[in-house]
């Protein structure tokens, strides 16, 4: 009498098999870690526990994907099933993680390169868990490089930053110009603005698209040197 239970992968899988998946895990766990560590130190949505769990999670699907599955063959005779089915979920799947670090507020979004990392994560570990140890490395060194390299030399639409700026001043027109001279002093360009006018008082909210970034001391030097402004932040 034919037992099913003979023919799992376990049964066909020796200790040698099983120590391979195991590095493979590990690897891909500490390339998703490397990612966010970088994630990490930009205060990212996502961090290090993240693309651990996200690389981790995909090396197993992949070794699932490759292997869970040799039973099949052993009973019918021949593999009677797609051995990439469990890994092409995971491309998708991993969109919801994605869109879960994406944040749109007004004209501003943010976490799209986060987003990326997280789904470039996911093929780091997939190709760990496929056993293609070299293009998983390959990767996770091209993703850090990408990363660093075009944050610290931004080209295009990547060296502007959009800011939410809010200030409350006097409804003077010396103030105003001041403050128009101090958004085109980091070379400023007000994208959307709700303004309104209250006892005297102007409150101003601009979306802000920045080649330099309004950082807290520049608001703070704004406010000490202006004695009309009576809160701003950005």
């Amino acid at each position: 009498m034919m037992c099913f239970t003979d023919y799992l992968p376990e049964s066909y899988l020796t200790i040698y098999d099983n120590l391979e998946f195991l590095i493979r895990i590990l690897l891909a766990t500490m390339l998703g870690a490397l990612v966010g560590l970088e994630r990490t130190k930009r205060q990212k949505e996502a961090g290090v526990r993240t693309h651990c769990i996200i690389a981790c999670s995909a090396a197993v699907f992949m070794i699932l994907s490759k292997y869970a599955f040799l039973d099949i063959g052993s009973v019918l005779g021949a593999r009677d099933g797609d051995p990439a089915r469990i890994a092409a979920q995971v491309v998708s799947g991993i969109s919801f993680l994605g869109a879960g670090v994406i944040f749109k507020n007004g004209s501003t979004i943010r976490g799209l390169t986060t987003a990326a990392g997280m789904w470039a994560t996911a093929a780091i570990g997939m190709a760990i868990g496929a056993g293609m140890y070299w293009v998983g490395m390959i990767e996770t060194f091209f993703l850090i490089l990408i990363q660093f390299v075009f944050h610290r030399f931004p080209i295009g639409g990547d060296s502007l930053s959009i800011q939410r700026v809010t200030i409350c001043m006097d409804d003077d027109r010396i103030l105003r110009q001041d403050f128009d001279q101090f958004i085109a002093a980091h070379s400023g360009q007000i994208e959307q603005s709700s303004i309104t006018r209250k006892d005297g008082k102007m409150t101003i909210e601009a979306d802000v698209k920045l080649a330099e970034p309004i950082t807290h001391q520049m608001a703070m030097s704004f406010m000490t040197e202006h004695a009309g402004v009576y809160a701003m932040s950005v």
